[in-house]
């Protein structure tokens, strides 16, 4: 078979950038936090929750990755794919008004939801990638990412503006009245209807990953089982990953700048209200973020191809400590900026740790090796938020007893001021050990200065 002209031609790589659109561009993003609080839930329980999805993902991640390059990377996106209808599902339709019921529906919901990313992730790369290998040029791999990323942030506009709207009963409303409607929706009908239009696209993601194609793929003589397979295929790739050390340096740095940015993502609309906006434009701020998804990947396809490992790293740390400086300053409305650099360091570390991990891998274990990446990104994330949530209360509880006057909010606002101050020591200690680290691993190799 003659290399495809264009690795758009290939047939999996139009299906992978459809799944991973449908399957993350989520209508209730813009309202997550208090969606679970207008089902009944209280912030304590969304934490929690919160907790159990980051714990799912962290035990299903790595065995998952092992069990698409043994079973079939297709069998594992299908069955993501119907875990997201089996979510989206349950919140569409769990009846209102019993909270015992409500949360444990949600405890479920999350499982799922950690599930389906853990599934997710690695599979859906390992098999448009190897695609392009077999069909096309694997050179073309940052283009790939550049499309995929551009697309699913024109898809995050839509989303996220679509969505905010149609939560807001006084939104939704109006627009019947506009179009001559008698009717009239309820905040307990109209929280509803991001749920909804994310099951849709939960459907469409099913159908992209039943129209995949992959090769069946034998097991190895002496394997055995599928468990024994799974587990000597993950001790396979953890060694290799053990003896290869840009391998080792690409998921470090990778997992140091990404637990911390997305942190910082998670806790937006806090922030946002801190610098004075008003919630009202949550949405169509969130929209303005993901409109730098249109120009970001496309910068970082150029800086892969004209930069080696090396500077990049530098200019992701540059991005990175220079937007946590300045959010600090808390500044009212300016305060937009650094966030906007968070923003674009957390989609630059995105596309460098895929572009560089998936060429130096292997196909055999590729999915395997992605999902200890996914294993180390959320590991990372679970303990950052563990120590934030202990950085904030303890804040608050000294701000209270030292201001006894003071009302929650201010003591809130007070306290996650606070934290936020402590993000940039944390990211120059963290980058100071992971680099020293990676440095003496990679001594004597020359591997990442011939790598674009």
């Amino acid at each position: 078979m003659s290399p495809a002209t264009s690795p758009f031609s290939i047939p999996n790589i139009r299906l992978f950038i459809a799944f991973r659109v449908f399957f993350n561009a989520r209508f209730y993003y813009p309202v997550f936090t208090i969606l679970f609080l207008d089902y009944g839930l209280t912030i304590e329980q969304f934490a929690l929750l919160n907790t159990v999805w980051a714990i799912t993902i962290v035990c299903a991640e790595v065995p998952s990755g092992a069990l698409a390059d043994i079973l079939g990377r297709k069998y594992l996106l299908v069955t993501t794919s119907l875990l997201m209808v089996a979510e989206m599902s349950l919140l569409a339709f769990v009846p209102l008004g019993n909270s015992t019921i409500i949360f444990s529906v949600f405890l479920v919901n999350r499982v799922l939801s950690g599930l389906a990313e853990a599934l997710a992730s690695g599979a859906d790369e390992a098999i448009a990638y190897d695609s392009l290998v077999e069909e096309g040029n694997p050179q073309d791999w940052p283009q790939v990412l550049s499309v995929q990323m551009r697309l699913r942030s024109i898809a995050s506009i839509i989303t996220m503006t679509i969505g905010a709207l149609v939560y807001d009963p006084s939104m939704v409303n109006r627009f019947l009245t506009w179009i001559g409607s008698g009717l009239s929706v309820t905040q307990q009908v109209s929280m509803r209807f991001p749920i909804y239009l994310t099951f849709i696209l939960s459907l469409l993601a099913t159908a992209c990953a039943f129209s995949m194609r992959e090769k069946p793929r034998s097991r190895a003589a002496g394997q055995g089982s599928t468990s024994r397979a799974a587990l000597h295929k993950t001790l396979q790739a953890g060694a290799w990953l053990a003896k290869t050390p840009f391998a080792l340096a690409i998921i470090l740095l990778g997992t140091l700048y990404d637990h911390i940015l997305r942190m910082i993502v998670t806790m937006t609309s806090q922030y946002f209200r801190l610098i004075d906006l008003p919630e009202a434009s949550f949405g169509l701020i969130g929209s303005a973020m993901a409109v730098l998804g249109l120009v970001t990947p496309k910068i970082a396809e150029r800086m892969v191809a004209q930069n080696s490992p090396v500077v990049n790293v530098w200019w992701v740390s540059g991005i990175s400590l220079l937007g946590l400086i300045g959010l600090t300053g808390f500044y009212p409305y300016w305060g937009l900026l650094p966030m906007a650099l968070i923003f674009v360091a957390l989609m630059l570390v995105s596309f460098f740790t895929s572009h560089y991990l998936n060429r130096i891998t292997e196909s055999h274990q590729r999915a395997t090796v992605l999902s200890f990446k996914g294993l180390a990104f959320n590991l990372a994330y679970g303990t950052i938020g563990f120590l934030f949530a202990l950085l904030i209360t303890g804040l608050r509880d000294g701000a209270k007893t030292n201001h006894p006057d003071w009302s929650g909010p201010t003591l809130e606002g007070f306290a996650f001021q606070g934290t936020i101050g402590w993000f940039p020591w944390y990211a120059a200690i963290g980058l100071a050990v992971t680099l020293l680290f990676c440095l003496y691993r990679l001594r004597g190799t020359d591997d990442y200065r011939q790598i674009g």
